[in-house]
């Protein structure tokens, strides 16, 4: 078993008696697992595969729109709507991805926009089935085994397991063919070529697994939030925080995202309280200045420094 996977039991564990704290933190920590898992989900596109994406909002609105239009309209299960919105996620990532990889530079960045955009733009106006602007209210759930999935102890072990869901995938592909052909496709596509990958396809995989993992975050927030709202669901700063979130931990690593997640959260936690008014401008300063001064994000920065120092010694 490798030390990663070691790693991420201890923190599971360790994270696992965390909702013995106040109901307020515990608040904190749901977000910090949701944003790990979008963050990660984004990570296969965004760092392994080199694709800039600021659109990501779309799935994680398309997940919790399903959990709430499949609750209040059809009856459906939660999990049954997720299954389904995952599934929608996979079919857009591919239409999206075969329409948009051929693109190049920041074209491709700018066509996310315009896509999360235009699902914004139908959800306010198919008010039949969305809700309009006026967004839609979950009032009622199935509870699997009893549990009751409004309570925030088990919506925070729901954002737990799926945080770690996605770390565990992260830790999978990034030993198998599968990681080093994106790290190929990311640092030299022409090489990447040149060595028999197709990098459309394996931009295209990385895609769909980001996609459909980021649906499945969408439809726990989608609980989480129990409102649904277009403005604020299909939001480009929520995209823009996620992609942040892997930037300031460190794009194209395993722990990256989660260690974003956790600096970024909680540190807009700290500067709400402390701040007041003026906690955008600290946060927005404390992000400038990370990015500065670890242009390749805190793990990044961290791994680097190790394979140096272990350069050095091997020549020593």
């Amino acid at each position: 078993m490798s030390k990663n996977v070691l790693f991420l039991l201890g923190v599971a564990v360790l994270a696992a008696l965390y909702p013995l704290t106040p109901s307020a933190f515990v608040t904190v920590g749901i977000t910090v697992f949701l944003f790990t898992g979008w963050a990660s989900s984004w990570n296969l596109l965004g760092g392994w595969a080199g694709q800039l994406s600021l659109g990501h909002a779309s799935f994680v609105g398309l997940g919790a729109y399903f959990v709430a239009i499949g609750a209040t309209q059809f009856g459906l299960a939660p999990w049954w709507s997720i299954l389904i919105a995952m599934a929608v996620a996979a079919v857009l990532a591919t239409i999206w991805g075969k329409l948009t990889f051929g693109l190049r530079g920041p074209y491709f960045s700018l066509s996310t926009i315009a896509i999360a955009e235009i699902m914004r733009l139908v959800a306010i106006n198919e008010g039949w089935l969305t809700g309009g602007a006026s967004g839609v209210f979950i009032d009622t759930l199935a509870e699997p085994f009893g549990f009751d999935l409004f309570d925030k102890t088990v919506q925070y072990y729901l954002a737990l397991i799926y945080a770690a869901l996605t770390i565990g995938i992260t830790i999978f592909i990034s030993s198998r063919r599968f990681g080093y052909q994106l790290k190929a496709v990311r640092d030299n596509e022409e090489a990447a070529m040149a060595a028999g990958i197709n990098p459309t396809t394996i931009k295209l995989k990385a895609f769909i697994v980001s996609g459909v993992l980021t649906a499945l975050g969408g439809g726990i927030y989608g609980i989480f939030l129990s409102f649904i709202e277009p403005h604020l669901i299909f939001n480009l700063l929520l995209s823009i925080q996620i992609a942040l979130t892997v930037i300031i931990g460190g794009r194209g690593t395993i722990w990256g995202p989660a260690v974003g997640a956790a600096l970024l959260v909680i540190s807009g936690e700290v500067f709400r309280t402390a701040f007041a008014q003026a906690n955008l401008l600290v946060y927005g300063v404390l992000i400038l200045v990370v990015i500065l001064v670890l242009p390749r994000g805190v793990v990044g920065e961290y791994a680097h420094k190790l394979v140096r120092r272990k350069y050095a010694k091997n020549r020593a």
